[in-house]
């Protein structure tokens, strides 16, 4: 998953600031994701130029909001609908993208789902007919390595479809959630009182 596609999904629910995003992004991933906070602010600085974001003013304390334009909603609906990042690895997109899409208040997760097990019932059988259509030497040594890397991607791919399946069966209700109002915390703890 790019960092990018994350953060406009998150800012479907309206405009946050970046540590907000920063914090929500490991939380509606399960804390699979996470991200220096820096990489935070300048994919949201990238965002900026690209305008898939605007400024939407500050919060009381004088955080910048963002908020997504036309163009970066139309960004985060077509990575929900499925577009992978380029050079992106098919399994992270499909976690990443259906754990975001549960998290999120009015998403349908369900169609999401259903779309991304179509895509892997797809690379499922292109594993057979790849490794059927391989070119090269005739060599047992060449074709076992081919037999081996097909049988490890009809395994990930069946990995995929079985886990899609457990994800269908949860009740997407329970897992969606608004945005935190609460301001996460920053900086050090605390250190004990000095002992007397």
């Amino acid at each position: 998953m790019a960092v990018r596609d994350a953060l406009l999904a998150l800012l479907t629910t309206g405009p946050a600031y970046g540590f907000q995003l920063h914090g929500g992004l490991a939380e509606r991933t399960g804390g699979r994701r996470t991200v220096n906070v820096g990489q935070t602010y300048a994919t949201l600085e990238r965002l900026a130029k690209q305008r898939l974001v605007e400024p939407a003013g500050a919060t009381d304390d004088g955080l910048p909001l963002h908020r997504l334009t036309a163009a970066g909603e139309a960004a985060a609906q077509a990575w929900l609908a499925g577009a992978d990042a380029a050079g992106a690895d098919p399994w992270d997109e499909t976690v990443d993208r259906v754990l975001v899409a549960l998290s999120l208040p009015g998403i349908d997760a369900a169609s999401i789902i259903d779309a991304e097990g179509a895509k892997w019932r797809e690379r499922q059988s292109a594993v057979g007919a790849s490794a059927a259509a391989s070119e090269g030497p005739a060599d047992s040594a060449h074709r076992g390595l081919v037999d081996l890397a097909s049988a490890a991607e009809a395994a990930r791919a069946r990995a995929a479809l079985d886990w899609l399946a457990a994800v269908a069966a949860v009740d997407e209700s329970a897992l969606s959630f608004a945005p935190s109002g609460t301001r996460p915390k920053r900086g050090r703890r605390p250190s004990a009182a000095p002992a007397a």
